[in-house]
């Protein structure tokens, strides 16, 4: 079973999206493996909390540090602006979180935490439509 969520973002932040997944699993109540895989180079996907929104909030605080606009004074190393001061930030920010996820399924229903959700971590300023390809493979 594959299924292509769309996303869409209107600049940094978490974009949860674990009800979407849920309500589609439902439609094949059986165990199995869920894949998820972003196709962009620019965003990530993360599991996360999904109770309180100050961790996102720190989340996305924290990689600005590691990884602030390329027109910051601490990062004129950076030789990729084409698309953009916060462009190779982003790649920075996408080459350490994830950009797939596996995800256990019993029953149709995904084995998160009681506090976990599916997140879309956009990067990028502008608003993008960014897709998240899905395969559930039951065994």
């Amino acid at each position: 079973m594959k299924r292509t969520f769309l996303i869409r973002t209107s600049g940094p932040a978490c974009y949860e999206f674990t009800a979407e997944v849920r309500t589609w699993l439902e439609t094949a109540p059986s165990d199995g493996v869920l894949t998820l895989l972003v196709r962009h180079t620019s965003c990530s996907l993360l599991i996360q909390e999904n109770a309180d929104p100050d961790v996102q909030r720190d989340l996305l605080a924290w990689l600005d540090r590691l990884a602030p606009p390329s027109d910051h004074p601490s990062m004129g190393w950076i030789t990729h602006r084409h698309e953009g001061p916060d462009d190779m930030p982003a790649h920075l920010k996408a080459a350490i979180l994830p950009v797939s996820l596996q995800i256990p399924v019993e029953h149709g229903r995904m084995q998160l935490g009681q506090w976990q959700g599916l997140y879309l971590v956009e990067h990028r300023s502008a608003p993008h439509s960014r897709q998240v390809a899905a395969v559930f493979q039951s065994c």
